[in-house]
C-alpha cells in the first residue's frame, strides 16, 4: 500500500496540514520541523502526488525558462549554461521544477508562454534575454503573469528583472584601454535588437567622449554572440587603413573568434592588438593569451532571478507596479590580453 501524507504526519508527530506546508515550503514552518518531516518522508519512501497537490493549491511548483531562438548560440555560449545552472540550483533548493522552452520566432514564443501559463503547467517564466519592443514581455506584463527578466526592459522599467549596469561595465572596460594609452579603440557589438548591445555600446561611446577621443563608424561592428562573429569582425578591422589598436568585445565567445583570426593573420595579442571582453567565463582564463574580461556574476544572476520569481509566486504577487530591478555588481578582471599599449599613431 502506498504511503500517505497521514502516515508521514503520524510518524513525525505533526498534523497532515503541517506536512502539506513542508511540501510547499511554507515560510511559517521552522527549519527544524521541515528537516524532521523530510527525514520521515525519506524513511517511509513517501512521494507527493504532484498532480493532486497542484489541483488543491492551484500551483504547479514549476517555472519555465524561455530560451533564446538560436540553439547554436545557446549551446555554444557558456553564458547561458551558467545562467541556467544558477536558476535550476535555486529552484531546486526552493522545491520547484524547471521546464525549458523556446520558439522559432516571436509569435511562437508568445504562443508558448501563453499555453504554459494559461494551461497552468507552470507558475511563472524567466526570460534569458532582453529585446527592444519585445512582444513576449508585452504579453506577460499586460496579462499580469509572474515573470522575471534577465536584462533591462525599455518598455516596462518597473518589472522584476536582474541585470548588470551594462553602460557602466562597458565604460569601465573602455576606460581601462584608454588608461593604457590607446586612442583608436574598436567595439564588437551584439545584435542591435538586444538591450544589452545598446547599453554596452553606449558605455563604450561615453568613455571615448569623456576622454575626448575620436569615434568612427567603421570601428563599430555588429554581430551575434558566436565565435564566427569575432572571426569576421577581426578580418574587417585588420584591413582598415586606420585600424584600432584595441577592441572592446561584447562577449568572451566572440573574443575566441577574434583570437583565431589574429593567429591566422600572424598578429599577436597584446603586442599588435589589446582585447577586453565580457562575462569572464572559465575559458577566458585558459585562452592564449588569457583574456581580460568583465565578470558580470552570471551564476548569481540566474540564482537571484529564480529566487525573485519563486518569491513572487509564493506571495501570489502579480503586482506589476512593484519596482523590482536588481543589479548584480561587475568587476574587470585584467589579464594578458590588455597589459600594455602599443601605439601606432
Amino acid at each position: 500500500m502506498a504511503v500517505t501524507i497521514k502516515d508521514v504526519a503520524k510518524k513525525a508527530g505533526v498534523s497532515p496540514s503541517t506536512v502539506s506546508r513542508v511540501l510547499s515550503n511554507h515560510p511559517r514552518i521552522s527549519a527544524e520541523t521541515s528537516r524532521k518531516v523530510k527525514e520521515i518522508m525519506d524513511q517511509l519512501g513517501y512521494h507527493p502526488n504532484i498532480m493532486a497537490k497542484s489541483l488543491v493549491s492551484k500551483t504547479t511548483n514549476s517555472i519555465c525558462i524561455m530560451l533564446p531562438k538560436s540553439a547554436e548560440e545557446l549551446f555554444s555560449n557558456f553564458f547561458f549554461m551558467e545562467l541556467i545552472r544558477g536558476i535550476v540550483t535555486q529552484a531546486n533548493r526552493l522545491g520547484f521544477d524547471v521546464l525549458l522552452s523556446s520558439g522559432a520566432n516571436e509569435k511562437e514564443e508568445v504562443e508558448c508562454v501563453s499555453r504554459l501559463l494559461n494551461g497552468h503547467r507552470v507558475d511563472g517564466v524567466i526570460l534569458l534575454y532582453s529585446r527592444i519592443n519585445d512582444p513576449v514581455i508585452d504579453f506577460l506584463y499586460k496579462n499580469n503573469h509572474n515573470f522575471v527578466l534577465i536584462g533591462r526592459s525599455e518598455q516596462y522599467p518597473d518589472i522584476l528583472s536582474v541585470d548588470n549596469d551594462n553602460v557602466q561595465a562597458s565604460y569601465d572596460a573602455t576606460k581601462h584601454l584608454i588608461s593604457l594609452g590607446h586612442k583608436r579603440i574598436g567595439f564588437v557589438s551584439g545584435p542591435p535588437e538586444l538591450v544589452v548591445s545598446k547599453d554596452r555600446l553606449k558605455g563604450y561611446l561615453l568613455a571615448l567622449n569623456d576622454a575626448g577621443l575620436e569615434t568612427k563608424p567603421e570601428w563599430i561592428v555588429e554581430g551575434e554572440f558566436l565565435q564566427e562573429s569575432g572571426y569576421r569582425a577581426i578580418s574587417f578591422f585588420m584591413n582598415l587603413p586606420d585600424r584600432p589598436t584595441a577592441i572592446v568585445l561584447i562577449d568572451d565567445v566572440v573574443s575566441f573568434g577574434v583570437l583565431r583570426g589574429l593567429y591566422e593573420l600572424n598578429y599577436k595579442v597584446p603586442e599588435d592588438l589589446c582585447l577586453v571582453s565580457f562575462n569572464n567565463i572559465p575559458l577566458a582564463e585558459m585562452s592564449t593569451p588569457p583574456l581580460s574580461s568583465v565578470d558580470i556574476g552570471i551564476y548569481n544572476m540566474g540564482y537571484t532571478a529564480s529566487g525573485m520569481l519563486i518569491q513572487a509566486i509564493q506571495n501570489n504577487s502579480g503586482d506589476k507596479t512593484v519596482p523590482g530591478r536588481y543589479i548584480i555588481p561587475h568587476r574587470l578582471v585584467v589579464r594578458e590580453s590588455s597589459i600594455f599599449s602599443v601605439q601606432k599613431d
